[in-house]
Parts: structure tokens; sequence; C-alpha cells
């Protein structure tokens, strides 16, 4: 089980190429072994979409959103109270509440995250890059 960051996901779902070969390796094997995103996710990738800084392939956010539930294997984790409080709680000075909810999610699950964000990397031991 692993959890994707917001731009592993863009990529893995768009733009493979863009992934590291372990990267890629740990998202192809998320149908045989599963594998999340916080829902904050796509709340991201919508603020991002709407203002024109992610291209979707053409996509608008609805039909986008659509696509990444019917992955097979992959969990859209909701946003519980739990994950704010524990979001709160990071001894990390960082202040993106995207990146703080996807490694509180994580956390909180005890398992990797794919990304090659340097502020989560930086702080989050179980990183794949």
């Amino acid at each position: 089980m692993i959890l994707l960051d917001t731009c592993a996901l863009l990529w893995w779902t768009l733009a493979p190429e863009q992934l590291s070969k372990r990267a890629s390796a740990a998202c192809e094997g998320i149908g045989q072994n599963g594998g999340c995103i916080s829902s904050i996710t796509i709340w991201e990738i919508g603020i991002k979409w709407r203002r024109g800084v992610v291209d979707l392939g053409g996509l608008d956010l609805r039909e986008y959103a659509r696509r990444v539930r019917e992955i097979e294997g992959l969990e859209i984790v909701p946003v519980t109270g739990t994950v704010w409080v524990e979001n709160i709680l990071l001894d990390w000075e960082h202040r993106d509440p995207a990146d703080r909810t996807i490694v509180a999610t994580a956390a909180q699950r005890q398992i990797p995250i794919v990304t090659k964000d340097g502020h989560i990397t930086g702080f989050y031991e179980k990183t794949i890059w």
C-alpha cells in the first residue's frame, strides 16, 4: 500500500514519463498491492486547474476525478477529524495544508508516500521516488 502525493497522481495519470523508475513501478503495482490518495489531493488539483496551473489533458475536473475514482486498487481517503488533528500536531514548519494532510494521512496509515516534493521527502522518512 502506498499513498500518492498530488504531483505523483498527476504524473502517473497524465504524464507517466515524468515519474522516476521507482515511482513508476510503485504506481503500476497499485492494482495488485493497493494505493490511495487523500481527498485533499482532488481539492489541490482543482485549485491548480481553476487557476490554469494544471492541464488535465483536456478534461474538466469532474471528469478527471471520475476517472481517478475508477482506477483499480486506488482508494480516495477522506480527510477525517483524526487526520486534521494529526495534521496540526505534526512537528513540521511547512505551512501547505495539502502537503500536511497528505503526510498526516500516510503517517496515520504507516505507509510510504510516492513524491518528488522536497518538503515532504525532507520531513517524512517513508517516501518513494
